[in-house]
């Protein structure tokens, strides 16, 4: 079993900063990718930020130039530094974890975390 446990989200002001952090436990094995998805209300789960191995790393349109990801190799941790955050970022963010398996990769999923940017 694998297990991300994902940082509290929370209420911030449009313009603010706010950082997400996501720790992976458990029987991992090899990782592919580590990343964050968001979901707002009446849409479908989204790409927010991915990064993968050798450094690879894509951004959703709508956050590029205001967030980036990143990742402790040494802790399992990833982190989404958030910054000029816009109301539309509000939803709820899910971290998630791609693991090599022999069949192929599989997907692992934080419990989600809600971020609502809002004056």
């Amino acid at each position: 079993q694998v297990q991300l446990v994902e940082s509290a989200g929370g209420l911030v002001q449009p313009g603010e900063s706010l950082r997400l952090s996501c720790a992976a436990s458990g029987s991992i094995g090899s990782i592919n990718a580590m990343g964050w998805y968001r979901q707002a209300p009446g849409k479908q789960r989204e790409l927010v930020a991915v990064l993968a191995d050798g450094g690879f790393t894509n951004y959703a349109d709508s956050v590029k130039g205001r967030f980036t990801i990143s990742r402790d190799y040494a802790k399992n941790t990833v982190y989404l530094q958030m910054n000029g955050l816009k109301p539309e970022d509000t939803a709820v963010y899910y971290c998630n974890l791609k693991a090599r398996r022999p069949l192929g990769l599989r997907d692992y999923w934080g419990q989600g975390t809600q971020v609502t940017v809002s004056s």
